[in-house]
């Protein structure tokens, strides 16, 4: 296990009241342990990895990393996997197993996100040259994303194991894609590599997330389709607090978390990290907190690591696994609510990617 730092140093991520920061140390060490020789983040070691879950793992350690040698270089690893495993047509398969893909399906939020950790890791780290490096990456997931556009700017949710497209729309997808677009454009910014077809595709995809429910499909009982919209940056302002005080009885169970659905007695510690990162960056900051604590109970007190959900009807956690994402999200919750590094930024809508509103 890496050494924590010492609380004393600046840069220390820590949540005073919640989580130390060799807590949150200690959790990130697990994605270390589990990242295969290769680079890939798994679900779990000896399970499969997926490229969006392994960038969210890559930015948590991006964070660590700037007091951890050994999480900054896990983090360098996982982005250098994603330019060595694309799929010859575009995007990354869906699914990998140690390595290796096992599916053609490719996701259009997978192929997104690469955007987003990428530039995370430049305002986190500012290093420029790897940056330079990835931009490949970048530019790449970000075009096959624009090539499954629908007849009205919405991004159609995957491309088939026969190369079609999907037949529908997901808003959380799109809410995903809106947030990789406006990161890709601000890196390709501070590279010199302009881009300005890709803001004027996440201006497209605002308004329909705003405006045209109908163009989705209807994921309602997900609790991501309440909060993403907010979290990618698409719904901001008296919308945003409206749209979470809508359905806050709904998903969130006090003193346990957040559900995964609004029809199954469920929590997750990852849904409940994201709508923490949602409420930061709303700028409410105290309810995050109180919803981070509520979630400490899937923290195994042994490593630091965290159980994926609890069903509290049967007082059980389930599934029976600790995903490395989980941890990860924990780790960027904190990062979001503290401020602590410059690539919170990514989360709170700030600066170079805060859409223009009219």
């Amino acid at each position: 296990m890496a050494t924590a730092p010492s609380p004393n140093e600046p840069d220390a991520l820590h949540l005073p009241g919640v989580l130390s920061t060799e807590q949150l140390y200690r959790s990130a060490d697990y994605l270390v342990r589990a990242q295969e020789p290769c680079g890939a983040i798994p679900w779990f070691p000896g399970g499969h990895t997926d490229v969006w879950d392994h960038v969210e793992c890559a930015m948590a350690l991006t964070v660590t990393g700037l007091l951890v040698p050994e999480h900054a270089e896990a983090a360098r690893r996982a982005y250098r996997w994603l330019a060595t495993s694309r799929h010859a047509e575009g995007g990354w398969p869906a699914k990998f197993r140690q390595g290796t893909p096992v599916t053609d399906l490719r996701e259009a939020n997978h192929a997104a996100y690469p955007a987003v950790g990428l530039f995370h890791h430049l305002l986190t780290t500012g290093d420029t040259a790897f940056a330079e490096e990835l931009w490949p990456v970048v530019e790449s997931g970000l075009e096959f994303v624009l090539a499954l556009r629908g007849d009205h700017g919405e991004i159609l949710w995957a491309r088939g194991e026969d190369g079609s497209p999907g037949d529908h729309a997901l808003l959380t997808v799109c809410a995903s894609v809106h947030h990789a677009l406006r990161c890709g454009a601000a890196l390709g910014a501070r590279l010199g590599r302009e881009r300005p077809a890709w803001t004027t595709a996440a201006d497209r995809l605002a308004v329909l997330i705003n405006d045209h429910d109908d163009l989705f499909a209807d994921r309602d009982r997900f609790s991501m389709d309440w909060f993403y919209p907010i979290l990618g940056g698409a719904v901001r302002g008296e919308d945003a607090k409206a749209r979470i005080a809508e359905r806050w009885d709904r998903f969130v169970v006090p003193g346990l978390g957040v559900r995964c659905v609004s029809d199954q007695p469920w929590v997750t510690a990852a849904e409940s990290s994201e709508l923490v990162l949602t409420l930061a960056a709303m700028g409410e900051t105290d309810t995050g907190v109180r919803i981070l604590r509520d979630v400490q109970h899937l923290r195994d007190p042994d490593d630091g690591v965290y159980w994926t959900g609890y069903q509290f009807a049967e007082q059980v956690r389930w599934p029976v696994e600790r995903s490395t994402w989980t941890s990860a999200a924990i780790v960027l919750a904190v990062d979001a609510l503290t401020g602590t590094t410059p690539g919170s930024r990514v989360f709170l809508h700030s600066g170079d990617i805060a859409p223009v509103v009219a």
